[in-house]
């Protein structure tokens, strides 16, 4: 017998009361990502802010190309819990932390070519290079951290623990945000001060989880957790890694579009790379509330789908995207009165303000029209439907870079912004696309 029951029609109630912690920790991580800009933005020269933006877009597009981590386990430990195969649920996690940390390990080796990398991306001052080199020389390393959060934080959602998953998240976050003040406001070590804010948090955080976990599935699924020779089992770890390699490739393309906005910004000139930066905080703080329906809906979605449960999907499905199409409009609302009071927060710079306020109107509009390719994803994960995620980010990606740089071209960083919002369009118009196959896995 399954240990979770869900009822057959899953309601708009149920599904904010499973997503009302998943909320609050994906509040506190944009608002990481604002605390460490603010520091940056309040010092007294903008090359803190452009190299920090250009340092953790990077790293951002490298380790949240391995978010299957987390994806891929929250649909097969969703359907492990559905089929009450607890065993196989305990060995998901375990062939993932193998994977995750095979993946930092080469992260961590590959160092010196990702600053590389950058300096030939990038055209920046020597100063900034410097500052560049500073950050991610320090952050790099909390990557074996990161990647096991990403499975613990997955085999929460996927047995529908959100608080679980949420706490986690919000103690990484503050965390965070405490030690990078302390190392930014009192240590004065500007951009080395946020790198290792993050790298304290992540080992601080993933050590005390891993521990509560371990006893966790004992007592919750009266099974061990131990490496044995079915953990490596040929067929699994076949299935395994191709579900994981198509959200890999999602994800790297995926990550690679966000980070396309701040090549194009540099191109635009320095400046662009700021204030872009700041303004992506909020898509960013948008993205993951919204995110936060989607990750509850992954799990009930693979539960469904374990169970055979074609209503139980299909109300599930109707009343989540409804729910993030309105707090994505809630969103935009808020974002017309409170964004350039944000804004001065964020940076006491008054030339970076003033460009900033100029484009405060593609961050009112992205959130309500993204809702949707957020709900999708979310959706096609929890199914595992893989293949097709892979497809639909394959197809906009190919028709957003040309577009965004015929637009960059004409219409300078409004056509940036334009462009952005073209892609968020193709990725929920694609996955419409694909939506009927998943109604082959109830046969």
């Amino acid at each position: 017998m399954p240990i979770l029951r869900f009822p057959t029609d899953i309601s708009k109630l149920q599904i904010i009361k499973v997503s009302i912690p998943i909320f609050f920790s994906n509040l506190a991580i944009p608002l990481v990502g604002i605390v460490d800009t603010g520091l940056m933005g309040n010092l007294d020269n903008e090359k803190y802010l452009i190299a920090v933006s250009i340092s953790t877009a990077f790293l951002t597009m490298v380790l949240w190309s391995f978010g299957f981590l987390r994806m891929g386990t929250v649909g097969i430990v969703s359907q492990a819990l559905g089929k009450g195969d607890y065993r196989e649920l305990v060995n998901t996690i375990l062939r993932n932390l193998f994977v995750a940390l095979l993946i930092a390990f080469i992260i961590i080796l590959l160092k010196p070519f990702i600053i590389n990398l950058i300096y030939n991306l990038f055209v920046t001052s020597e100063q900034t290079k410097v500052l560049i080199e500073r950050y991610i020389s320090i952050r790099i390393f909390s990557a074996p951290a990161e990647l096991i959060i990403y499975i613990l934080v997955g085999f929460y959602l996927g047995i529908q623990k959100t608080f679980l998953s949420s706490s986690l998240i919000i103690i990484l976050s503050v965390l965070n945000i405490v030690l990078s003040i302390y190392f930014v406001h009192y240590l004065q070590l500007d951009v080395a001060g946020v790198a290792l804010g993050t790298l304290a948090a992540s080992y601080l955080t993933v050590i005390s989880y891993s521990i509560f976990t371990y006893y966790y599935i004992i007592k919750k699924f009266k099974v061990i957790p131990r490496i044995y020779k079915k953990i490596f089992n040929g067929k699994k770890m076949i299935k395994l890694l191709n579900i994981n390699f198509d959200i890999f490739l999602r994800t790297v393309l995926l990550t690679f579009a966000f980070f396309w906005v701040t090549y194009l910004s540099s191109t635009l000139g320095e400046e662009y790379v700021a204030i872009n930066s700041i303004l992506l905080q909020f898509i960013i703080i948008a993205a993951f509330f919204l995110d936060a329906y989607a990750f509850s809906t992954e799990g009930i979605v693979g539960y469904s789908i374990g169970r055979k449960s074609l209503r139980m999907f299909n109300s599930v499905v109707k009343n989540s995207i409804y729910l993030s199409f309105f707090t994505g409009l809630t969103i935009s609302v808020i974002f017309i009165f409170f964004s350039e009071h944000l804004i001065n927060i964020i940076t006491s710079i008054e030339y970076l303000r003033y460009l900033s306020y100029k484009y405060i109107f593609w961050i009112i509009i992205i959130p309500p029209i993204a809702s949707f390719c957020y709900q999708l994803d979310g959706i096609f994960l929890g199914a595992t439907q893989t293949a097709e995620i892979r497809n639909s980010m394959f197809i906009s990606v190919i028709i957003y870079l040309p577009a965004s740089i015929f637009l960059t071209e004409q219409l300078l960083n409004y056509g940036i912004w334009f462009s952005l919002l073209i892609f968020m369009i193709l990725r929920a118009s694609t996955l419409h696309f694909y939506f009927s196959r998943i109604s082959k896995k109830f046969k």
